[in-house]
């Protein structure tokens, strides 16, 4: 897998240091170097590159205008790359695969290079599985019925998040979605509980849902998602209700509405 990529710095310097650092990678392949914002979209547009190595402090249009203005294309995956930490919070929020801050390290660099092949694998295994489907669809539509069907039923895990990145109290955390415990809503804001911390996630309960492995996280009440390998004991309870005891001892209460996540245990 050859990794595309397009470099984006107002100086010179930065570009030729960063291509002296990617040498190293022998699947990273400099298809252009741009020195300005405008510069950047238009050849972004041109060449479709896989990655964007991103300078945010550019005259003119800076990083953040050139993520904007990917707005009518598919975005390639972006890296972005500054002097200046205080600008990681909106890197985050621009979905930024990581930050680096200059002069980039070596092993920072390797890092984020291992998030943009996981990325991309995932990306290009979404796309197979879309030309699989309109291959079925045209010449075998029985089979394609069974391999929805299929797809329904066992959904791939490489779809779902892996990591999530919460800004809270000014911070970034980069939360592992397996030590997730439980999730609560508090209008647009989710409670996210691990087992060493709480952290506030501005995001509604139906678009996390959508992140997250079906086989894994369930909703038991209209406000709450559980874990379900944290569920350590299913109490029952008044109405058809019951309550789940998480690896924690904390315990959930499932609403009627939700009964069939219980039947998970029981049988």
């Amino acid at each position: 897998m050859t990794i595309r990529t397009i470099l984006v710095d107002d100086e010179s310097l930065a570009i030729q240091g960063l291509q002296l650092r990617l040498e190293a990678h022998e699947d990273v392949e400099i298809i252009d170097t741009c020195t300005n914002g405008r510069e950047a979209i238009r050849s972004i547009k041109t060449h479709k590159p896989d990655l964007v190595f991103l300078d945010i402090q550019m005259p003119g249009f800076d990083g953040f205008s050139v993520v904007q203005g990917m707005m009518d294309v598919e975005p390639p995956l972006f890296v972005f790359v500054t002097a200046y930490s205080d600008h990681a919070i909106r890197a985050f929020e621009a979905q930024a695969v990581d930050y680096l801050m200059k002069p980039v390290e070596p092993q920072r660099l390797a890092d984020a290079l291992d998030r943009v092949r996981q990325r991309l694998g995932e990306k290009r295994h979404g796309a197979e599985v879309e030309r699989l489907r309109e291959v079925l669809a045209e010449v075998a539509p029985e089979a394609m019925e069974d391999h929805m069907a299929a797809d329904e039923s066992a959904p791939a895990s490489n779809r779902f998040e892996k990591l999530i990145n919460i800004k809270d109290r000014g911070q970034i955390f980069r939360v592992d979605v397996d030590s997730i415990e439980r999730i609560d809503a508090a209008g647009d804001y989710m409670c996210i509980y691990t087992a060493d911390n709480s952290l506030i996630l501005r995001e509604t309960m139906k678009d996390l849902e959508k992140r997250l492995d079906p086989r894994n996280f369930q909703r038991v009440h209209r406000s709450t998602i559980v874990n379900l390998s944290q569920v350590r004991q299913v109490k029952p309870h008044t109405n058809g209700e019951c309550f789940l005891v998480l690896e924690s001892g904390t315990q959930v209460k499932v609403s009627r509405s939700y009964r069939d996540v219980v039947a998970r245990f029981v049988h």
